[in-house]
């Protein structure tokens, strides 16, 4: 190969690397995730044990806030190691895409909550988590939209199996598969 079609060749490779890093979000922070996981797996070990509804909630409503803290640091570290510009227009896709559901979800604790009808928040939670990883997923790698898609269904298993099995599908998802798609994405995405 001469010095032009190497140095050409160079030059396409380079374009299309910024066009993949362009058109996907790649900070999805795998060892993040596996954080997240074990959070979600001491929550629902906690969470079976406390003696009344407050206190499960409080137990959950806790460790969401200590997984959201982990996913948004590591996050962060991944972009900035990546060179990868949260803030750029595929960041900002993923964080709305994800958060719109995430809101939902909270809008529909309280009023599940308020209305009485507790049994129903594993399956709002799981349902609404899925669906906005599934949605941010779309600008992301293809393990993202899976999780998204085995979320949802943990969540139609939520509603379709006894109310006292949620906090099961709760671990199951926010543990369990959150730790094993949080190692996958660390092993082939790059952290």
């Amino acid at each position: 190969m001469t010095f032009f079609g190497q140095h050409a060749e160079e030059n396409l490779q380079f374009i299309r690397r910024t066009m993949e890093r362009s058109s996907t979000f790649t900070a999805v922070p795998g060892l993040g995730g596996a954080g997240m996981g074990a959070i979600g797996l001491a929550a629902a070990i906690l969470a079976a044990n406390q003696r009344s509804a407050e206190r499960w909630l409080v137990v959950w409503l806790l460790a969401a806030a200590v997984a959201l803290g982990i996913g948004v640091a590591t996050m962060w570290r991944k972009a900035a190691r990546l060179g990868a510009p949260l803030a750029g227009v595929v960041g900002r896709r993923f964080g709305t895409s994800l958060a719109a559901p995430f809101v939902a979800g909270a809008a529909l604790t309280g009023g599940v909550w308020m209305n009485g009808d507790r049994a129903l928040i594993p399956a709002v939670w799981l349902l609404l988590y899925g669906a906005g990883v599934l949605a941010g997923g779309v600008f992301s790698v293809a393990a993202v939209r899976l999780l998204g898609v085995a979320f949802m269904a943990l969540g139609i298993a939520a509603l379709v199996t006894p109310s006292a099995w949620g906090n099961v599908w709760l671990g199951v998802g926010f543990g369990g598969l959150q730790l094993v798609f949080g190692l996958y994405i660390a092993r082939r995405h790059g952290g």
